[in-house]
């Protein structure tokens, strides 16, 4: 099974400035590609910026999907023969407003995301919640599920991507200072409680008083980081994965004597208060 090339982009974007922020994923989606990337992978909500303060400022620059957006990332995916997961605001035909991913590829759009965990904080105070099942998208050989930014600190969420048979967990974020924990340790404990490549691409800059802290992260299945992590500023990280790597569960480090399978080793009948409704306290 062939080996792919995936790539972060960790850039910066101008709040409510769609058509700027998208030419300048344009030029890193090329950058990218040339650099061998078959998978791009952009942050959260980098065409539309995530600060708003009301769902009516919001409203306007939410993205119709399919719309024009994916149709200019799908003409360069076709072009480069690379795959995109770009974070945006979708907005639907009744005027719902979701904080959403787009996979686009060479034959166009694939699927989109709607975060379904949504914390007090910036544009996710106003949109609606993710309301379809997690799945997972077969590239040709990569198998991806998408989640965005505050979905990484519900393991449930990787978890589910992983029985769905996931390869890669990729996660569009906007870290902000005091995020700081959440980088550092919470990406790389999803990785390997799932044996899964695990892709956390944050971004940069300031927008409403919020600074972003970068810090993006390529992880490997076992916990292991595959390429320096991102400072603060504009970067592109790039590293090889391995399917098959991600699909064998069962780690045998001494055969017969040390053997870990941490899908196959779950006790689904000892769960059952993650499935009882939520209480508020």
């Amino acid at each position: 099974m062939p080996t792919w090339k995936i790539a972060a982009v960790q850039m910066d974007c101008r709040i409510g400035e769609v058509e700027h922020n998208l030419q300048t994923m344009r030029a890193e989606l090329r950058r990218a590609a040339q650099a061998g990337a078959r998978l791009v992978i952009f942050p959260e909500c980098a065409l539309t910026g995530y600060g708003f303060d009301s769902l009516d400022e919001a409203l306007p620059f939410g993205q119709a999907l399919p719309g024009a957006a994916s149709e200019a990332l799908g003409a360069d995916c076709k072009e480069l023969g690379t795959f995109v997961v770009a974070g945006l605001l979708e907005r639907t035909a009744d005027d719902s407003l979701f904080n959403a991913a787009l996979l686009v590829g060479p034959d166009g759009p694939i699927a989109s995301y709607r975060k379904v965990h949504l914390p007090f904080l910036g544009v996710d105070r106003f949109t609606t919640p993710g309301d379809r099942p997690f799945a997972v998208h077969d590239l040709g050989g990569l198998r991806v599920g998408l989640n965005i930014c505050y979905d990484g600190s519900f393991p449930e969420a990787a978890r589910t991507l992983t029985l769905l048979g996931a390869d890669l967990v990729v996660l569009p974020t906007n870290w902000p200072t005091g995020a700081a924990s959440v980088a550092c340790l919470l990406t790389q404990a999803r990785a390997l409680e799932n044996h899964v490549y695990y892709a956390a691409v944050n971004r940069i800059g300031e927008e409403r008083g919020f600074r972003f802290i970068g810090q993006s992260r390529l992880v490997g299945c076992g916990g292991e980081l595959l390429a320096p992590v991102a400072g603060d500023g504009p970067e592109l990280l790039l590293a090889d994965i391995d399917p098959a790597r991600a699909r064998t569960k069962r780690l045998v480090h001494v055969s017969g004597k040390y053997e870990i399978d941490r899908v196959a080793d779950r006790r689904p009948e000892m769960y059952a208060p993650l499935c009882e409704p939520k209480q508020r306290g």
